[in-house]
């Protein structure tokens, strides 16, 4: 097996998860994006609790979250409290000293899925108040074609925190990362991926797997972006409907981050010159955001209860599956990237 050689001036050290550097006591400006984030989650938590509770605070009348029975949002609501409740324990993981003690694996899992669900949130909601403060906003007949299901004021109240957690992790994670794992993005990518098979006519896997990615985001990209600008195929009539700014940004922010994901995946595979860091946080940041997005989308579809005449579409289906392929493969590339680095 070939293997990239990766210039550095440290000497080899022991693999991956042993290299336990000296935990130091987190900086004033650590400690502040740790208090930061821990109250950023206060309002999302509070709200799930109340409904979890039995309060209808912020839920309009005849919204489906108000349907007896419905177990899945329940469900639902019960897991987002979690998730978001763990990011206390993630501030903590990447603040304190035995935090450096945590297994790799553990510790990346939850802080990939926060970087995947809230980067587009971070893309997408100041996009919808500029568009809304230039008077691009939704007008009175997408507003109307709406199916009731939370008050505006609460994702004014919300999103903003999720704004704040997610620039607090980020402050967070990346000197932590630095710390621990440094030694795997110092120097330049390394040379291009040599190619496979016989005589050298084949493509070497990675490429490949690079390449699907690309084939893939192109095609769900410029679906989003499709309907970013108003395109109707694919969409049930209350989709088309209820078209508007709003909706228009998040689709165009899932195109981004498909476009993203694939671009990361390629420079990785590519090689060169180009310092390792930032093609990694490229390839993390599209993969992560389009394959927790298409997950959860995904989730909320198949179990989800839509309304009389609404269905979900197989384009639907088809793109969120889609965001899922492009997020797996390009995760794929970094991880052999990351191999080769290792046993370089």
């Amino acid at each position: 097996m070939t293997t990239r050689a990766v210039p550095t001036k440290r000497p080899q050290g022991p693999p991956f998860d042993e290299a336990r550097p000296p935990a130091t006591r987190p900086g004033a400006g650590r400690r502040f994006l740790r208090a930061a984030a821990i109250a950023a989650t206060v309002p999302y938590l509070t709200l799930k609790t109340a409904w979890l509770a039995g309060s209808h605070i912020g839920i309009p009348d005849g919204s489906v979250l108000l349907e007896p029975g419905s177990v899945f949002f329940t469900a639902l609501n019960g897991l987002s409290l979690l998730m978001d409740s763990s990011v206390v324990l993630l501030v903590l993981v990447l603040t304190r000293p035995w935090g450096m003690r945590v297994p790799s694996w553990l510790l990346l899992l939850p802080v990939f899925i926060a970087t995947g669900l809230l980067t587009p949130i971070v893309l997408g909601f100041p996009g919808q108040l500029l568009l809304r403060a230039m008077g691009l906003g939704p007008d009175e007949a997408a507003r109307a074609a709406e199916a009731p299901f939370l008050e505006p004021w609460v994702f004014n109240l919300v999103y903003p925190g999720f704004i704040i957690q997610a620039v607090a992790l980020a402050g967070l994670f990346v000197p932590y990362a630095r710390e621990r794992w440094g030694r795997r993005w110092q120097g330049v990518l390394g040379p291009r991926v040599p190619p496979g098979g016989a005589r050298g006519k084949l493509p070497s896997p990675t490429g490949v797997v690079a390449g699907a990615a690309a084939a893939v985001a192109a095609v769900v990209a410029a679906t989003h972006l499709y309907w970013a600008f108003g395109g109707t195929a694919g969409h049930d009539p209350a989709q088309i409907a209820q078209y508007s700014s709003d909706t228009a940004m998040v689709s165009a922010v899932h195109a981004i981050c498909a476009l993203t994901a694939a671009a990361g995946a390629l420079l990785l595979a590519k090689g060169g010159d180009r310092q390792a860091w930032w093609p990694l946080a490229v390839a993390w940041t599209g993969s992560a955001a389009t394959s927790c997005w298409g997950m959860w989308m995904m989730v909320a579809v198949v179990g989800g209860d839509p309304g009389p005449g609404e269905r979900t579409t197989a384009a639907t289906y088809l793109i969120y599956a889609g965001q899922m392929i492009i997020g797996l493969l390009a995760v794929t590339v970094m991880a052999r990237f990351l191999a080769t680095r290792r046993a370089a």
